[in-house]
Parts: C-alpha cells; structure tokens; sequence
C-alpha cells in the first residue's frame, strides 16, 4: 500500500482504481455492493437491523475475498475507510456507467 497520505478523494480515487485491477476483484465487489443494495432495501421494508448486519457481511466480505485471495493486496478500507467506502460506490456507479469493465 502507498506511503502517501491522501487528503483529497480525487487524489485517492486513481490509487483505489489501482489497488482493482484484477477482474475477479472488481467483480466480487459489484456482487458485494449490490447485496448490500438488497440488504438496504430489506431493511427499509422490513424494519429489522439484521439486515444491516447482513449488509455489512456482503460489502466487506466479497470485497475481502477479492483483495485477499485475486488482488493479492491489502484492502484500503484499512488505511483510509472514508475514502475506501466512497470509492466503493464510485466504481459501481463507473462500472454501471461502462467506464470500469467488469
């Protein structure tokens, strides 16, 4: 992982992009996000927090499998959370868009 301190998410973005070049990663990750849609919707409809937990399990965990068994990297939710979550959705929204090929 980068030595550089990001103080900006435009900065961090394009190190997120990179830390995400394996297919299967990025993949992963589309699958997690949209369970976590699911898991949102679910707890809307439903009232009950265990949704909410489910969500978390999708989001992190299929990110995490990407990471640490495609990437081979360290996930960047560890260093800068924010950034790490904000670039998350950042990539759904390019990969739905055909800006990131999934």
């Amino acid at each position: 992982m980068s030595n550089e301190r990001f103080t900006r998410f435009a900065d961090f973005y394009p190190f997120y992009l990179g830390e995400h070049q394996n297919k299967v990663c990025r993949r992963l990750h589309f699958v997690g996000l949209t369970l976590v849609l699911v898991c949102l919707w679910q707890l809307f409809s439903t009232g009950s927090l265990v949704w909410l937990l489910y969500g978390l399990l999708c989001g992190y965990g299929f990110a995490w499998v990407g990471h640490f068994f495609f990437e081979k990297n360290r996930p960047a939710t560890f260093k800068y959370p924010l950034y790490s979550l904000m670039g998350d959705w950042a990539m759904y929204r390019d990969i739905w868009l055909g800006r990131i090929k999934l």
